[in-house]
């Protein structure tokens, strides 16, 4: 009987089966995917020195539900289509936020009165404080 170890690693795709891409190369694809599909307001931050959740962020909006999941199920197919099997997606039942996680990048896809709400982009374009205090 296999122990969970070698289970687990039997189950994780070989190094190969992720494109070698930069982050910075497949933030350039994201923005064009995200320009072709219509999405608006479409903003990135690098996040490098802010998170260790990845390499950038990026805000997008859509004019509807609909439209917020037509974005992100273009996006997750191009992704898909180009090797980024493990694309991780979130929201997309009610389609108010979808968040896809692809290797060093964040997507939020957001319908513009969910965005206005919750205002990720000023909360992470914000610097870090240089002498950090504790409480």
């Amino acid at each position: 009987m296999p122990s969970a170890l070698e289970g687990a690693r039997r189950s994780t795709p070989p190094a190969e089966a992720v494109p070698s891409h930069s982050s910075d190369q497949l933030l350039a694809q994201i923005l064009s995917w995200l320009d072709e599909a219509k999405a608006e307001n479409v903003v990135s931050i690098d996040i490098k020195r802010k998170s260790s959740l990845g390499d950038y962020m990026v805000v997008a909006t859509g004019r509807s539900d609909r439209h917020v999941g037509a974005i992100a199920d273009q996006l997750e197919r191009h992704l898909k289509d180009k090797g980024y099997g493990r694309v991780r997606v979130e929201g997309k039942p009610q389609c108010d936020w979808v968040l896809i996680d692809v290797s060093d990048i964040i997507v939020h896809v957001f319908r513009a009165e969910v965005r206005e709400f919750y205002n990720i982009e000023k909360m992470w374009a914000a610097e870090r404080p240089s002498d950090p205090t504790t409480h």
